[in-house]
């Protein structure tokens, strides 16, 4: 039987499912604290959500607006100091992922949230790096969610707020005491991994109904297919039912109702 999901639904199915049972993952707020939660919620009960204000295995009923949110604090197994999150358990190799989000990411993986344009001149002020920078240096591995468009899959970000594999895809390379960086980014569109080589991004799997040619379009470069490419696999009626659940409590959550 064929459900009706939206192409928002089917990313984050995609990338709740990425995140494995037991995991420890440094989440952050938006799209990856979605995917995350919904993964807490289904098939990974037993994964352990960290966030940037010092919130130990938090399990919000409600997603939280920011890191700053009571619902992290109140269902969090503890809470700690943020400079202990950071140096014990970020940078002490606790963390096994990291989940972030981004407004420009480009072909190796460097994301920026800082700005729009050129630096002296930004036509848009983003919020800035956070405690991506450090978690994505850190953590064992990175995933990465966004939506799919030309406005943020660019050839060049306009600044590396967080490193990929740098300009040249060799950005890591010799650093001691670093993770292994992005090893999935996942779209309303598709899912792609980097080269083992060259690191630049490779679309491994397409999501039902979308073609080859709608995921370049929407691409600020010229991309590069796997050999074999897969089919994502379509979210179930459980995920479904389970996500807008956790959605719609949210709105009333948010809404005062």
């Amino acid at each position: 039987m064929s459900l009706d999901y939206t192409s928002a639904e089917m990313m984050t199915v995609t990338a709740a499912r990425a995140l494995e049972n037991g995991t420890t993952c440094f989440v952050g707020i938006g799209l990856p604290s979605e995917a995350a939660n919904l993964a807490r919620l289904t098939h990974a009960p037993d994964v352990v959500l960290i966030y940037e204000s010092g919130t130990l295995q938090t399990k919000p009923d409600v997603l939280p607006l920011s890191i700053g949110d009571g619902e992290l604090a109140e269902t969090a197994l503890t809470t700690v100091a943020v400079p202990e999150m950071f140096r014990y358990w970020l940078q002490g190799g606790k963390i096994d992922v990291g989940f972030l989000g981004t407004a420009q990411i480009d072909r190796y993986c460097n994301l920026n949230t800082t700005l729009i344009g050129d630096y002296r001149e930004p036509k848009v002020r983003l919020p800035g790096g956070g405690g991506a920078p450090e978690i994505a240096t850190n953590a064992g591995e990175v995933f990465i969610t966004l939506k799919h468009s030309k406005r943020a899959f660019v050839d060049e970000v306009d600044f590396v707020t967080t490193l990929g594999f740098g300009r040249d895809g060799k950005g890591r390379d010799g650093v001691p005491n670093i993770g292994k960086g992005p090893t999935r980014v996942i779209t309303d569109l598709c899912v792609m991994k980097p080269d083992p080589e060259t690191k630049e991004l490779v679309v491994v799997s397409l999501h039902p109904g979308v073609t080859a040619e709608q995921v370049q379009e929407a691409t600020g470069w010229e991309l590069r297919f796997a050999e074999t490419l897969e089919s994502t696999p379509e979210p179930s009626e459980t995920e479904l039912e389970i996500l807008r659940d956790l959605k719609a409590r949210t709105a009333r959550a948010h809404s005062g109702q």
